[in-house]
Order: C-alpha cells, then sequence, then structure tokens
C-alpha cells in the first residue's frame, strides 16, 4: 500500500496538503473505516466502502492501536515494547500514508 498523498485530514483543521504524522498526534479510524479480522484470509483487513485492504502484521499492530486516544509516540512505545525496535520514522509515514488516503485521522496532541 503506497498511496500517493493528497492532502491530510486532521480533526478541527480540515485538509492541510504537506502535514506529516507527529509524535504528539492522536490517531484513529476515520468513521467510514474497520478494522476487522478476516476468516476467509486469515488476516487483519481495512474495510473501507467498496475497498478491502488485506494488511500485514506490521500494519494491524499500528492499526489496533489508533483508538485517538494515545498519541504516536505512545503507539511507537507500546509497539517497541512488544517487538523491540520499531522505527518511529516508518510508524509515522505508515500513517501518513493512510491519512493522505483519508482512512486515519488524526487529533492534535
Amino acid at each position: 500500500m503506497d498511496p500517493t498523498p493528497t492532502g491530510t485530514t486532521r480533526t478541527g483543521t480540515g485538509t492541510r496538503p504537506g502535514v506529516e504524522v507527529s509524535g504528539s498526534d492522536r490517531p484513529r479510524l476515520a468513521r467510514h473505516v474497520r478494522l476487522t479480522f478476516s476468516r476467509i484470509r486469515q488476516r487483519q483487513v481495512l474495510l473501507h466502502p467498496e475497498t478491502v485492504v488485506v494488511l500485514n502484521d506490521s500494519g494491524a499492530a499500528i492499526l489496533e492501536l489508533c483508538d485517538g486516544r494515545r498519541t504516536v509516540a505512545e503507539i511507537v512505545a507500546e509497539l517497541g515494547a512488544r517487538y523491540r525496535t520499531v522505527p518511529d520514522d516508518e510508524v509515522r509515514q505508515f500513517l501518513t500514508r493512510l491519512v493522505a488516503r483519508r482512512w486515519v485521522e488524526l487529533s492534535d496532541g
């Protein structure tokens, strides 16, 4: 999944092209997107109207923690506790791509 950035959506700030995810942002799935387990695929999937995105384990682990309460820094720390090393910049890049697709929304920390 490598979407072309078209802008980002932040709760309360509208669409601002070129905005990247910071450690203090609080990501959550957009209202029209759902994270669920597909019994057929035996994997976590992201459901969007007319789209199913099959996630790898890393992507699913990140999105499971995107509840709108945790900051990106807290998500990275939680993943680091589970998996030892988690590159902060890779988590932020992944979330930035999903924000550009409007599948994840951010609120300022």
